[in-house]
């Protein structure tokens, strides 16, 4: 089996620092696919990749344009989400294969990093999905740009009035760019 670098990044290409399920405030039922006890589960991707191809990820497969399981999920992600958001997906491996593993690494840090400040700021106990979606699909500087205005604008109110200070800035971003920051669980028409 090959050595992990990234624990935090999937196999496939999902972020696993962005995942509602790694953000539980408990012990987490999954720290990320390549974590010991997740690798126990038998995900077809780790399989193939990690103990079959000896490779970390399926980008770096040699037999990853040919590779059906993979086109699956990735067509999967471009319609529908699971508990995690898909939507960024294809953006995510392609901006890995143009700048690398390390600075996706970096970007995903900086993500986490925002998504933490919102949690602890922001989430009445309703929105935590709502901000890894909002995480996984803004820019940095527009997650930076809605938490320093939902600050200025939420000095004295409670945690309820201070969440939807921060949904109506951040669907306002996403309404502009045409993101949804919601768990897509249909299809798309």
């Amino acid at each position: 089996m090959t050595t992990i670098d990234y624990p935090e990044i999937g196999i496939c290409g999902l972020s696993c620092r962005l995942c509602p399920a790694n953000h539980a405030g408990a012990k987490s039922w999954c720290n990320g696919c390549k974590r010991e006890k997740r690798m126990a589960v038998g995900c077809p991707f780790l399989s193939c990749a990690l103990k079959k191809k000896g490779v970390e990820f399926c980008w770096d497969c040699p037999d990853n344009t040919e590779c059906e399981r993979w086109r699956k999920h990735r067509d999967y992600g471009k319609r529908m989400d699971s508990f995690k958001c898909y939507q960024t997906l294809e953006k995510d491996i392609t901006f890995i294969q143009q700048q690398g593993i390390a600075a996706f690494d970096r970007d995903q840090k900086k993500r986490e990093e925002l998504l933490t400040e919102m949690l602890q700021e922001f989430n009445e106990g309703r929105s935590k999905s709502y901000y890894c979606i909002a995480a996984s699909l803004l820019t940095i500087e527009e997650l930076q740009q809605a938490t320093h205005t939902a600050r200025k604008k939420t000095t004295g109110l409670n945690l309820k009035e201070k969440a939807r200070v921060l949904h109506g800035i951040l669907d306002d971003t996403a309404r502009t760019k045409h993101y949804h920051l919601k768990i897509r669980k249909q299809e798309n028409p």
